[in-house]
């Protein structure tokens, strides 16, 4: 199929059935809200185009494909994670804000940000992201190598969690220790596994939330270091 290439502003915009103008910004929404209700894999151009009222065809006029629309949404996601963000010259605490706002809206739509936190969008989002957050590193005083290095890093760590934790909140029994874990590792005997017999108690315990916390502040640690022996 063709791409169509005419920009959305200048498309002209057709009520559904429902009344309501279709957009692409209403196709992203409603695409993100079907993804979070029924998961992404179940997610079809037919579905989209019944939830919004209109025929599948329609959504075809702003997406040539459903992968297309999928890179929309996913840019979607980094847009509203970082919206009303601005950097403050605190390199550190604006890294560590940028973290927590984007891994706390990939929480928000877990199914989401299970299929968008390995994808590159190409789009208005992610690249204002992008240049926000080299500009960030560049403010550690690091060089445009170094910056590019880290906040590769950086995005990777945040994302992998983000994406890890998502699928968590997905899965039945969230928040609760995992039976196989206690079934399996409580109770071992000391005298084969000491480690994991002195520390299962905690191990049992820590399941139930997640690591970001820890992981992020090991990282931005290890960046301060980074940075001073640049400077030195």
């Amino acid at each position: 199929m063709t791409r169509d290439r005419t920009p959305s502003a200048r498309r002209r915009r057709r009520p559904t059935r429902t009344g309501q103008l279709l957009s692409e910004e209403l196709i992203v929404d409603t695409c993100l809200r079907l993804i979070e209700q029924h998961g992404g894999q179940a997610l079809s151009m037919r579905r989209l185009g019944a939830a919004l009222g209109s025929d599948a065809t329609a959504v075809y006029r702003y997406f040539p494909g459903k992968d297309e629309l999928l890179l929309a949404v996913a840019d979607e996601l980094i847009g509203r994670a970082m919206a009303g963000f601005r950097p403050t010259g605190d390199w550190l605490a604006d890294l560590r804000r940028l973290a927590v706002l984007v891994y706390r809206k990939h929480q928000t739509h877990p199914r989401t940000a299970a299929l968008a936190a390995a994808r590159v969008t190409g789009r208005a989002n992610e690249i204002r992201t992008v240049e926000t957050m080299l500009g960030v590193m560049r403010g550690g005083g690091f060089s445009e190598a170094d910056a590019v290095r880290h906040y590769l890093s950086y995005i990777d760590m945040v994302l992998a969690f983000s994406a890890l934790d998502a699928a968590a909140r997905s899965t039945p029994g969230w928040g609760q220790p995992e039976p196989a874990w206690r079934s399996a590792y409580q109770g071992l005997a000391a005298e084969q596994y000491p480690n994991i017999a002195a520390a299962s108690d905690e191990l049992i315990t820590r399941l139930s939330g997640s690591s970001f916390p820890l992981a992020l502040e090991l990282f931005l640690s290890a960046l301060a270091g980074a940075a001073a022996r640049a400077d030195g």
